[in-house]
């Protein structure tokens, strides 16, 4: 005779197989669509192995000499073994799922923050890739090149000193109007973009002037232009004063000095010294807060005017025509305020910078071209 079936089994072979079926099922969904589908599946055949006994133990159809205990044992150990090794398999892909929801998250954290810059720089009205009209610590910060300065420049300035330094009135000549559109163009879209093959070393130093007359702040700050301007040509004065600007401000304008000191030793070709070209760049790195002389507008004008006339330096008339004709300085293309007269200290500010460069700029790593 079989022996009977104690209340105490029939409790705990209810419970176990009743229950690790919704833990399994509660385990997978906790983790997600797919690993409650494996619990699911899991959970099913831990109910028919339950169903199994159910039905067994109902019509007392049992092997000779194996009780119902010996029965519950079997099928507890065998469903136990598969019950843990589906939540063995389950907390695996929760581990992994974990790792892919932390770095999904780190991206798309990420990409808000991308996000929110854009669409509060479009708020002021400029693109998210834009060069041009952006201030010049958030263009070289979007870079992260490793450099301090606008790669803009940098292409542009290895550009003229590889080619360019020889040309006549550089930085003075005006560019061709539909060029510097479409290098305005490219450095927007791509801030370090090569520069087209061909291009006219004249057009690049437009440019170069352009993205300095862009910028809603001067390279030396609004803060310092008084100070500046009461130093003027002193070099201890000018280079403690230099050392309040911002980084990017000093490295970019330690850059561009260096630059235009490399011009300016080729003067005997280009017809630009120091005086020449610190005329030209004064009212692009140095103007007063709120002076309407050195609006955006202002300063990009010369790309609108028509091409300059053609002067013949054989007549001994030609220069006094050409005053008589133009009432404008004849010595920058880019027109002044009509009731502002040119800042000349700032010129003689510009200038020191250009010709005692080295001496100014002592704690920057000095700019050399090869």
């Amino acid at each position: 005779m079989p022996l009977a079936e104690s209340p105490q089994w029939r409790r705990k072979a209810t419970d176990f197989f009743s229950t690790s079926s919704f833990k399994l099922k509660q385990a997978g969904q906790s983790a997600g669509d797919n690993l409650a589908d494996v619990a699911g599946k899991v959970g099913s055949v831990v109910k028919s192995r339950w169903a199994v006994f159910q039905e067994a133990r109902q019509q007392q159809q049992r092997p000779p000499g194996e009780t119902v205990q010996e029965r519950f044992i079997t099928a507890a150990a065998s469903t136990g073994l598969l019950f843990r090794k589906g939540i063995s398999e389950t907390k695996e892909k929760v581990a992994v799922g974990k790792v892919k929801v932390e770095e999904a998250a780190k991206k798309t954290a990420d990409k808000s923050k991308t996000i929110l810059n854009n669409i509060e720089r479009w708020q002021k009205g400029v693109a998210s890739t834009d060069v041009f009209g952006v201030p010049i610590e958030a263009t070289v910060q979007r870079e992260q090149s490793g450099k301090a300065v606008p790669l803009m420049l940098v292409k542009c300035a290895d550009y003229l000193v590889i080619s360019g330094l020889n040309n006549e009135y550089l930085f003075k000549s005006e560019g061709d109007r539909k060029v510097l559109q479409q290098l305005v163009s490219l450095y927007n879209e791509d801030s370090g973009a090569s520069l087209p093959e061909g291009v006219s070393p004249i057009d690049v130093g437009a440019l170069v002037k352009c993205y300095l007359a862009s910028i809603p702040e001067p390279l030396t700050t609004f803060a310092l232009y008084d100070e500046l301007r009461d130093a003027r040509v002193s070099i201890p004065d000018l280079r403690n004063i230099l050392k309040k600007l911002p980084n990017v401000n000093y490295m970019t304008l330690e850059f561009v000095t260096a630059l235009l000191l490399r011009v300016s030793r080729k003067s005997s070709l280009n017809k630009m010294d120091s005086r020449s070209l610190a005329v030209e760049f004064a009212p692009l790195i140095m103007w007063r807060q709120g002076d309407a002389g050195t609006d955006l507008r202002n300063h990009l004008k010369f790309t609108l005017k028509p091409p300059p006339k053609i002067v013949d330096t054989t007549s001994n008339t030609a220069a006094w025509d050409l005053l008589d004709e133009d009432p404008e300085d004849a010595s920058s293309q880019i027109p002044l305020d009509d009731a502002s007269p040119p800042d000349y200290s700032s010129i003689e500010v510009i200038q020191c910078l250009i010709e005692h460069h080295n001496a100014i700029f002592t704690d920057a790593n000095e700019t050399v071209w090869r």
